[in-house]
């Protein structure tokens, strides 16, 4: 799709899965290099400190780019990770931010535990992988800005079908069924347990065509979690969703300024 993404995979690829990290970051990253991934430290030193140890304790890895796109000076990536043989598997959303010359300079990531048993049978990560509608971009990207801030922020859930699909709504999140109807069990079955989930901020959106991710801090029950929602919409109505999901760690356990 361009520069920015082919660099931004690039990074995984070379970096990451090759190993070549210390080659990747100066080859891929801008002057500056701040990073979310709380356990790693900001800039170009923080990248090969961390990586360093993570490629030692995984000797096989194993990387599926499933799906990414630019919006402007951002990056978004959908990655499917597999270490040691299947010993792990993580699920992993991305933000970049990129500068002039296409390279990163910031980045916000989401990573999640692969599952294999789902409600609904989809994977967290099978689907479409490519864009449509480019010229539905920001249409799509207010839509799904507008449900966020509508239904789970605010909590008007009278007005869902405003944004979802009544005829097809495709669930990847592992505990929640297709259409309304597994959004509606999924969400009694919380009330049951006296948990609560409301999402309570919105950072980041980007989008391409039929593609709307976002970046949010949400609070289910007590915890305070971070959330990279994907959504896909067709017909000015969301028709399929992913998501990855991680608990904010307390702030003593950062080693840069935080998620978000």
């Amino acid at each position: 799709m361009g520069t920015r993404l082919d660099n931004a995979k690039a990074l995984y690829m070379e970096g990451i899965r090759d190993g070549n990290y210390v080659e990747a970051i100066n080859k891929y990253v801008g002057d500056r290099y701040a990073q979310h991934s709380t356990p790693v430290k900001d800039g170009k030193d923080g990248f090969i400190e961390f990586f360093a140890d993570f490629i030692e304790r995984n000797p096989h890895r194993e990387i599926e780019i499933v799906r990414g796109f630019e919006d402007g000076q951002y990056v978004f990536i959908h990655a499917l990770q597999t270490l040691n043989g299947g010993e792990s598997r993580w699920v992993t959303a991305d933000i970049f931010d990129t500068d002039d010359q296409a390279r990163m300079i910031e980045h916000w990531d989401i990573i999640g535990e692969f599952v294999d048993d789902t409600v609904s049978g989809h994977t967290q990560v099978d689907g479409p992988t490519e864009p449509t509608d480019l010229d539905k971009t920001e249409e799509n990207k207010a839509l799904v800005t507008g449900f966020i801030t509508t239904v789970l922020v605010n909590g008007e859930f009278d007005k869902l079908t405003d944004y979802i699909s009544t005829e097809s709504y495709i669930q990847h999140n592992p505990q929640v069924g297709d259409g309304l109807e597994g959004l509606g069990a999924f969400v009694a079955s919380l009330t049951e347990q006296g948990i609560s989930l409301r999402y309570e901020k919105i950072h980041k959106v980007v989008g391409s065509g039929s593609f709307v991710a976002v970046l949010s801090k949400m609070k289910l029950g007590d915890t305070d979690m971070a959330v990279i929602d994907l959504f896909r919409v067709a017909d000015g109505r969301i028709i399929e969703h992913w998501d990855v999901i991680e608990e904010i760690t307390p702030e003593e356990t950062w080693v840069n300024s935080g998620k978000f």
